[in-house]
């Protein structure tokens, strides 16, 4: 077993390896918080078959999505510490981590503003169609309108519309704290909402389904969650109410969306995560009716990027004074 006190005597002793940092450090950001603790190598992307080799002599992992199986693990006598740049971490087995004494960390909270953020960017894209009347007066058909203003389809009050949170964490709860600000009721089912809170009403699933306007995924994935949208649950849906998703991928059943979408079952899905990302050609959904899909970017503001680099640093700094914080194994 490794001993769980690692603290270089120089720092240009420990070898850190981040193995796909291009989504969290396109170029707009710095490694300089990771430069200080040692000599470091950061590589934008790493397949499979070229993991091995870039981390054999590493003493620190930083990953994303790299899956780090055990047996890669085993093989990598001076890894102490790996640092995982994103809230869930099922790359990594922290219980196999643990009994060989690699610590483990992660990020929690780090993008809650910008996910609820984006929740209303597709809400109102759904209300307001802001780029459908937009791309229609750079047509020139505003200028040929004989009336001094003009809609090309329903425009939707939010205000008095329902909202339904399925899942109430952090992220939950700033969606339903931007939705009282738009004057919306909001109802909510989550395992850890178990009576009405301030403005929001706890609801069982099935009310949840049936009475929602919109109804925003919140919840972690997990053996309960999989699949939790499917077509029983869509069709116990409104006609016009709209699904919207930036969560987990595998929280819908694609497959069943895309028929009800077709099947003029409800009225719209807004989706920033799919099962696998990227989607494979011939993604049911990708030319599903009413569907509008984005590259789960929903996390990746400048500002959150910058807050997940922060404690990112932060953590490796705290494992390093024997103090770990955000540790999962």
């Amino acid at each position: 077993m490794r001993s769980q006190n690692f603290v270089p005597a120089e720092k240009q002793q420990m070898k850190i390896i981040v193995l796909d940092g291009h989504c969290l450090n396109p170029g707009d950001l710095d490694w300089k918080g990771l430069e200080k603790f040692g000599s470091l190598e950061v590589h934008p992307r790493t397949s499979p078959d070229q993991l091995l080799n870039r981390a054999k002599d590493a003493d620190v992992l930083v990953t994303n999505k790299c899956i780090l199986t055990n047996d890669l693990i085993d093989r990598l006598p001076s890894l102490k510490y790996i640092g995982v740049t994103a809230t869930g971490y099922n790359v990594v087995d922290p219980i196999h981590c643990k009994a060989n004494g690699i610590t483990v960390t992660n990020v929690p909270g780090y993008s809650t503003p910008s996910v609820a953020q984006t929740v209303f960017a597709h809400i109102l894209h759904h209300t307001n169609q802001v780029e459908t009347h937009a791309n229609s007066v750079r047509e020139g058909k505003w200028e040929k309108c004989p009336d001094f203003c003009y809609t090309l389809g329903p425009v939707t009050e939010l205000a008095g519309k329902t909202l339904g949170i399925l899942g109430f964490g952090a992220i939950g709860r700033k969606t339903a704290e931007i939705a009282q600000a738009f004057e919306m009721k909001i109802l909510a089912h989550s395992r850890s909402l178990s009576k009405d809170s301030e403005n929001v009403r706890a609801v069982g699933l099935c009310e949840l389904l049936e009475s929602s306007d919109f109804l925003s995924l919140h919840c972690p994935l997990n053996d309960s969650t999989q699949q939790i949208i499917n077509r029983e649950s869509l069709a116990r849906m409104k006609r016009s109410s709209v699904l919207i998703n930036t969560a987990r991928g595998p929280l819908v059943d694609e497959r069943a969306l895309a028929e009800n979408l077709n099947g003029d079952g409800i009225a719209a899905a807004y989706l920033d995560v799919l099962s696998i990302e990227p989607p494979k050609p011939g993604n049911p959904l990708s030319q599903a009716k009413n569907c509008w899909i984005t590259p789960h970017y929903a996390w990746a503001s400048f500002e959150s990027r910058n807050r997940l680099m922060k404690i990112v640093c932060e953590n490796l700094e705290s494992f390093l004074k024997g103090n770990p914080k955000n540790q999962v194994a």
